[in-house]
């Protein structure tokens, strides 16, 4: 068994003994080729929560400085994590991610590119929407509805992939990129709203 089977049974197990998980719409997954999960971000928890609900492997960026805790860094690596510099426009980690999802692997990304403090959706930021515009992977937007507190559930909806082909056929530049993060925003949002008054307290 690999490290990353071992801590995401590892997470279900918590995730549902401690949060009484739900997911919701894992079917909407690709079973192959590249994939981003676009997802809210509202705690620690998130990447492990994003991780554990399907099957397929995925990928995450970390900042750098995790990567400097001997222990930690073990086992995010192991996790699928790899490093990127916050702040700065980092080619390394672009290019790492890039070559990711042309091996048909699966990218799971916050685009608020921090955690929200009330719950809330907030404005995404362009990260996202530029992998989603120089890859061909498949752009599944993701609502994690929480808090994570204990004994009370915790749920993750994976939403239908988002069409980017007319997207994808623009030239691109500031306008496509702004009106690409709109839009996933906007089916985060969706989902959101949506599955958050079916929450059973």
């Amino acid at each position: 068994m690999s490290y990353y089977r071992l801590f995401r049974g590892f997470f279900r197990s918590i995730f549902s003994l401690v949060f009484r998980w739900q997911v919701i719409g894992r079917e909407h997954i690709p079973k192959e080729g590249p994939v981003i999960l676009c997802a809210n971000h509202i705690s620690l928890w998130d990447p492990p929560l994003l991780g554990s609900g399907i099957e397929r492997q995925v990928f995450f960026m970390a900042k750098e400085e995790l990567f400097r805790i001997p222990v930690l860094s073990f086992l995010i690596t192991k996790f699928g994590a790899f490093p990127v510099k916050r702040g700065a426009g980092d080619r390394a980690a672009i290019r790492s991610t890039l070559k990711l999802l042309e091996e048909g692997k699966i990218l799971g990304i916050f685009p608020e590119g921090t955690r929200s403090k009330t719950g809330e959706v907030g404005a995404g930021m362009h990260g996202a929407a530029m992998f989603a515009l120089k890859s061909q992977a498949a752009v599944v937007p993701v609502a994690i509805i929480g808090p994570y507190r204990w004994f009370r559930p915790i749920t993750i909806v994976y939403g239908k992939p988002i069409d980017m082909t007319r997207l994808r056929e623009t030239k691109g530049g500031s306008d496509t990129l702004k009106e690409t993060t709109d839009l996933i925003m906007a089916e985060i949002r969706s989902l959101h709203e949506k599955h958050r008054s079916k929450v059973s307290v």
